[in-house]
């Protein structure tokens, strides 16, 4: 399994594939395993590059302090260990945050970028209602209740009837043998109130590509189309019948609209 030292922490990562490097930074309370879904298909495309954020999956250890910048400098550093110069940058959630902050603070290691389901600063109702699943993990609360409340927020209506899929989805969750930990969660949670790129947009040098999902009301379309609006030259594109959690719910087109934009010169 794939450790490296870097900075202050053991980094857990996976690659896979052949091509041009791409990197997937997951969001908050995900990790390298959350992309399994649509590795295959970029794999035929990229060397496709997955690590653990910090605070979460394998990466050691997870309660230490984090923030934006913090884990920026952690996907140079992995790049950089890989021998890479330059990486197309694909983030979703709180990894678009990751992602801005790379492009903003190293720009001449990020080639393409993708932002997905993403914003520049969190809007404070999310704020609210992610310190509530912070409080929450810190009580003890029984894991299924907790992971059928996130469940409310990321997926489409169309996903809660599918009975099965729902059921199948909480006992991945729930059963899954890296869990992250309260502490992890908070400070992921901290970092994202703390995180404010906005008016640092506009110095983005990277060709972007913003995507939303139709149905996302964790970060609605408007929200993510005004960011995409102040970085320069970016496209914009929305997935139609997805929520926030767009690579899961419709991973075929999500995959489309990627590739597009990286395959296109």
């Amino acid at each position: 399994m794939p450790f490296v030292q870097l900075n202050d922490i053991i980094l857990y990562y996976e690659t896979y594939g052949n091509g041009p490097p791409l990197m997937l930074v997951a969001g908050l309370a995900s990790d390298s395993q959350s992309w399994q879904p649509i590795l295959p298909e970029l794999a035929n495309n990229y060397t496709v590059i997955v690590p653990d954020n910090r605070g979460v999956g394998r990466t050691e250890p997870q309660d230490i302090g984090l923030s934006m910048e913090l884990m920026a400098g952690d996907c140079l550093a992995l790049a950089q260990h890989l021998g890479l110069d330059k990486i197309n940058l694909l983030g979703h959630s709180m990894g678009g945050q990751i992602a801005m902050e790379m492009a903003i603070r190293y720009p001449q290691s990020v080639d393409k970028l993708v932002l997905a389901a993403t914003c520049s600063k969190n809007p404070e109702r999310n704020n609210l209602l992610f310190n509530d699943w912070a409080v929450s993990l810190e009580n003890g609360m029984d894991s299924r209740p907790w992971f059928r409340e996130l469940f409310y927020w990321i997926f489409s209506r169309k996903f809660f009837e599918n009975e099965i899929a729902v059921e199948t989805a909480v006992e991945f969750a729930i059963n899954y043998p890296w869990p992250q930990e309260a502490a992890g969660f908070r400070n992921q949670v901290e970092a994202i109130k703390s995180f404010d790129c906005t008016n640092k947009l506009s110095g983005i040098r990277s060709k972007t590509l913003v995507v939303s999902g139709e149905y996302d009301i964790l970060i609605p379309p408007e929200i993510s189309k005004a960011m995409a609006g102040e970085i320069p030259d970016a496209a914009f594109s929305i997935i139609n019948d997805a929520a926030h959690s767009i690579h899961m719910e419709q991973g075929e087109r999500f995959i489309d609209c990627v590739l597009r934009f990286l395959l296109t010169e």
